[in-house]
């Protein structure tokens, strides 16, 4: 495998665009202000607290990453976006109402200088939300253009030198890849003709990658996994992962069942069921948009468990996903899960997962790493899908060719082997008989 060229320095200031501006990426912003100032302490993210081992166990060198790589310090970024309503940042999270009273209070003259850019919006595709601070134009092509002169003029005004846009907004309804998104030429005629295939994520991400801006998806609409964005992500130098950010019931599953097939222990099935008030939990009491979810959430056991390798053990799971809005939880989800597993000779056990959780306080610091990491990339000289990245997200980016990796400890180890690797360092493989040779 061939190393990437000289990683370029992160000179100047690095701008994030958020797509949407509620509960996850203002959590994210005032979280980044807050740590920067030494108010609180960035809990979660592998960039700012995380370690890499290199060489030998007994060589003793296990470097923070963010002293490893070349990575953008967080003084230097600076924050935008879009959103369907007209809110300040501070405004929005005052809704949202994840943070407490005095976090906001001590990000409050930060996040009340953001705006909101006018988003491209059509309710056809988020069925349960209505915005008044929404861009016009004839054509879905007429929209994307607005969207990539709101990237430049976003640049220029804030002098920064290098963006990222990455997707915080609601879960578009399903969509199925077709003809129209099968090459750059057929998108652009698409979007020119107001085709249904094309969504309002797909927008922002061909306004992204034609202007040479990494882009992440952190729902799990279709968006950016078509053949003519992925092309358009190699030839525009962008790179680009996805999708539908790794948070709570699902982290869970990638966490448990590794261990389950590491172990050889057969299943019977696996059933979940989430509780939560806050506008994602609405978006999803439209059926459409659930099915976007649902279809993201059901992959994660098929690929992990491999049932065609181990039929007797897990060919006939029942794996059932249910989301429920519940409008008291707020930010804060519940997701129950009922396991039903079998061991040695076939004897029945359970186990029972009740997971109260913070869903917008588990995406922030994903938000912040990916941001991060796919700067990093830039500068790298790498481009297209960035497979590496699949730790943080329930239905993970890969090649048309490969089936995505979703064991969370292989995520790890293939991320952390390439930032080794973008370094020059020795890859670890864990083998450790060279120690005993």
């Amino acid at each position: 495998m061939r190393r990437s060229a000289t990683i370029a320095p992160p000179k100047g200031k690095l701008g994030v665009l958020t797509v949407g501006m509620g509960a996850v990426a203002t959590t994210f912003m005032a979280g980044v202000d807050l740590v920067r100032r030494k108010k609180a302490h960035p809990v979660g993210s592998l960039t700012q607290l995380g370690t890499i081992r290199l060489g030998k166990r007994t060589a003793g060198r296990a470097p923070m990453i963010r002293d490893f790589v070349p990575i953008e310090k967080l003084e230097n970024i600076v924050f935008g976006g879009w959103d369907i309503f007209p809110d300040t940042a501070y405004e929005a999270a005052v809704h949202a109402a994840v943070l407490s009273p005095a976090h906001l209070a001590e990000a409050k003259k930060m996040l009340s200088k953001i705006r909101p850019m006018k988003a491209a919006f059509d309710q056809n595709y988020v069925k349960k939300l209505s915005g008044t601070h929404v861009k016009k134009g004839r054509t879905k092509y007429d929209l994307a253009l607005q969207i990539r002169a709101d990237i430049a003029n976003f640049q220029k005004k804030n002098g920064v030198t290098r963006t990222v846009v990455i997707w915080c907004g609601s879960t578009e309804i399903f969509l199925k890849p077709h003809a129209v998104h099968a090459t750059p030429e057929k998108f652009v005629a698409a979007m020119k003709e107001n085709h249904p295939a094309i969504a309002p994520s797909m927008l922002y991400a061909w306004a992204a990658i034609t202007s040479g801006v990494p882009f992440a998806n952190g729902a799990p609409n279709l968006t950016i996994d078509i053949p003519a964005l992925t092309e358009l992500a190699k030839q525009h130098n962008a790179p680009i992962c996805g999708k539908d950010f790794k948070t709570g019931q699902t982290l869970m599953k990638t966490i448990l069942a590794p261990g389950f097939k590491a172990r050889l222990l057969g299943m019977e099935g696996w059933f979940s069921t989430n509780i939560l008030g806050n506008r994602d939990g609405e978006v999803l009491d439209d059926p459409e948009s659930f099915k976007t979810k649902e279809e993201s959430k059901l992959g994660v056991l098929e690929y992990i468990l491999q049932p065609k390798l181990y039929p007797d053990l897990y060919g006939k799971i029942h794996h059932k996903v249910r989301i429920v809005y519940y409008p008291p939880r707020g930010d804060n989800k519940e997701g129950w899960d009922n396991i039903d597993i079998f061991g040695w000779l076939g004897y029945p056990m359970q186990i029972k997962v009740d997971f109260l959780c913070r869903d917008s306080i588990l995406a922030a610091p994903l938000v912040l790493d990916l941001v991060l990491f796919l700067d990093l990339a830039k500068r790298a000289g790498m481009r297209g899908i960035q497979e590496w990245l699949s730790f943080y997200f329930k239905s993970p980016m890969c090649a048309a060719e490969l089936y995505p990796e979703h064991d969370l400890f292989i995520q790890s180890m293939k991320l952390k082997n390439t930032l080794r690797w973008m370094m020059g360092e020795e890859l670890i493989t864990h083998l450790g008989q060279e120690y005993y040779d």
